[in-house]
């Protein structure tokens, strides 16, 4: 058997390289697959397999499985090489709008224009970018309108209580006095007269 020098070298090694039992066994699984889809009569196939485990290099192996598919022959098995991908950036307006999404209860609505504004905006920088926080970003807008559903709440809250309070009129209802009034002029000792001495 003499070796193409343009030889298919689709096996684990150079042809001249002495192949090991599992390389023959790969061989076999390649036959096989190649009987069982037609490639191969039968006889083909048995003069074949006895060949492969007569087969001392990958040349020779090569040789009885080049005009099939490649198979399991296809060398070494390549795995994805998985790579680390850094995590995106947090967006810090996200970060912001969050913030002042939480000091809206403590500060009683001050912070929830500013949770609103930083709110859309952070959005909108994540979705150009691709960096993190779209999530904080929504909380902080919703808590932003939560704080200004309870400043209208509670400014609702307070003219109401101010326009029942006005509606509210006191009536003093006078009690009847003595026939001379509730004022009776002081009369002194009839000894003294009024005025300075």
């Amino acid at each position: 058997m003499t070796l193409d020098p343009a030889f298919d070298t689709r096996l684990a090694g150079p042809p001249g390289v002495l192949a090991a039992s599992a390389d023959r066994e790969r061989a076999i699984d390649v036959l096989k697959a190649g009987f069982a889809e037609g490639r191969l009569t039968k006889a083909e196939y048995d003069d074949r397999m006895g060949r492969v485990y007569a087969a001392r290099t990958y040349g020779e192996l090569g040789l009885l499985v080049s005009d099939l598919p490649t198979g399991p022959l296809a060398g070494p098995a390549r795995y994805p090489v998985l790579m680390y991908r850094p995590r995106p950036p947090l967006n810090s307006a996200a970060v912001a709008s969050l913030v002042c999404g939480i000091g809206v209860f403590f500060t009683v609505g001050l912070t929830a224009i500013p949770a609103i504004v930083l709110g859309h905006s952070a959005r909108r920088e994540v979705r150009a970018t691709g960096e993190r926080g779209d999530g904080m970003a929504l909380t902080g807008l919703t808590l932003g309108w939560a704080g200004v559903a309870l400043i209208a709440v509670v400014i609702a809250g307070l003219i109401t209580v101010v326009a029942t309070a006005h509606g509210i009129h006191q009536v003093a209802h006078p009690v009847p006095a003595d026939p001379g009034g509730p004022f009776k002029p002081f009369v002194g000792p009839p000894d003294k007269p009024f005025g300075p001495n």
